[in-house]
């Protein structure tokens, strides 16, 4: 696509994401309310399959990932055919702002609408895809959580603030989601995969500030992806290297690990653990799992957002592609995600998912109202950021 192109249709993303609508609030604006009465994004006309912004017509269950930093013409081809719901973007995608907001174009013009989810790992510390002078660094999660132990006001405020200014790095570049907050809680002995990454030690803790956060994000135009449902923190290896297993009783998961996912079950999106919890599945990873998905996360936990699985290319998971996804998908995923951009791979999950349909795609039609909202409120980066900064100075 031509540079001119390419920057006309981001100035006109800019000036649409620029309305002021209402978002799930704290203080910081009106209830969320993912769709309208007619069951489209609020303050949007999706009565027509026409429309860009709002049609999902032929999208299928799987978000992809592209190798490089710009789009191959075999990509552009594959995308356009496979109609991926959303992208995901790493640090191999990235080389400046100029050609992440290009790249991002790109993948919008496939998308085929201007709400396509554009996904990236985005939290604060140590997990960053953007990096400055592309985007500031922030402090980790688990400072946040000392803050919050010392005033949870305080704490909680620099969390939805973390998340509101997380938005405004990414939205200048046309990304519109970001897998945080990870509301995992670590315990002792576990491996260090999720670590610092955690808000706190404490569910209460670690769902009030993952709840802080997903709303500063939502504030700021941007669809949080709660994540690793059902928990995380116990898992006694790195699943993108290989296979964790939980041993730990059911009845004490639903106690801890599973609680800040019940306290927010009414986030729009989630991923979920590859981690075999064996009192519950024995058999398979919570991925795969119809046990996991549809007795713990969709009835005991009371999930009924977007769910979409972990990368589908993780060691975790061990067999062919095309088999692993027709799996996820069985046992009661939304949406499949693939990370790696190879494209043999890729062939092999699109093949997995059909097009979107049922409550995947109520679902997914929900978490996309998020994105097609735009910023609620003022918006006063220096001010929040200057806010945020005093604030974390305290624990300095």
């Amino acid at each position: 696509m031509p540079t001119v192109e390419i920057r006309r249709r981001q100035l006109l993303r800019v000036a649409l994401g620029a309305a002021t609508l209402g978002l799930l609030g704290r203080s910081s604006g009106p209830a969320f309310s993912p769709t309208s009465s007619s069951g489209g994004p609020a303050g949007r006309d999706c009565g027509s399959a026409s429309s860009p912004e709002c049609s999902m017509s032929g999208s299928k269950a799987w978000i992809a990932a592209p190798l490089g930093q710009r789009l191959s013409a075999e990509e552009r081809a594959f995308f356009a055919g496979e109609r991926p719901y959303g992208f995901i973007l790493f640090g191999r995608n990235i080389a400046s702002g100029s050609q992440l907001s290009d790249l991002v174009a790109e993948l919008r013009d496939v998308g085929g609408r201007e709400s396509t989810p554009i996904f990236v790992d985005q939290e604060g510390g140590r997990i960053n895809r953007l990096k400055p002078p592309l985007a500031p660094s922030y402090p980790t999660p688990a400072d946040i959580g000392k803050l919050h132990a010392a005033d949870a006001e305080a704490g909680e405020r620099a969390a939805w603030l973390q998340g509101r200014l997380l938005a405004a790095d990414l939205m200048p570049y046309g990304i519109n989601a970001d897998c945080i907050p990870c509301v995992d809680v670590p315990v002792p002995g576990a491996n260090s995969v999720i670590g610092d990454r955690a808000y706190a030690e404490t569910p209460a803790a670690v769902a009030a500030l993952g709840k802080a956060v997903a709303e500063g994000l939502m504030a700021g135009g941007v669809l949080p992806v709660m994540k690793h449902i059902p928990g995380h923190g116990r898992g006694n290896a790195d699943s993108h290297h290989a296979l964790p297993v939980v041993a730990t009783s059911r009845d004490e998961l639903a106690r801890t690990d599973f609680a800040p996912f019940r306290a927010l079950r009414a986030l729009p999106a989630a991923m979920t653990a590859h981690i075999l919890y064996s009192d519950i599945d024995a058999s398979a990873p919570a991925t795969l799992s119809p046990s996991v998905i549809g007795d713990v996360i969709r009835t005991e936990i009371g999930f009924d957002g977007l769910l979409m699985t972990d990368d589908m290319s993780m060691k975790a998971l061990a067999g062919d592609l095309l088999d692993l996804g027709r799996r996820a998908l069985e046992a009661g995923c939304d949406v499949l995600l693939h990370c790696n951009g190879e494209m043999d791979e890729m062939r092999r999950i699109a093949a997995a998912a059909g097009p979107l349909s049922g409550d995947a795609e109520r679902r997914a039609r929900d978490a996309e109202a998020v994105i097609a909202r735009g910023i609620a409120g003022a918006r006063d980066d220096a001010a929040f950021r200057a806010e945020y900064q005093e604030l974390m100075s305290r624990i300095a």
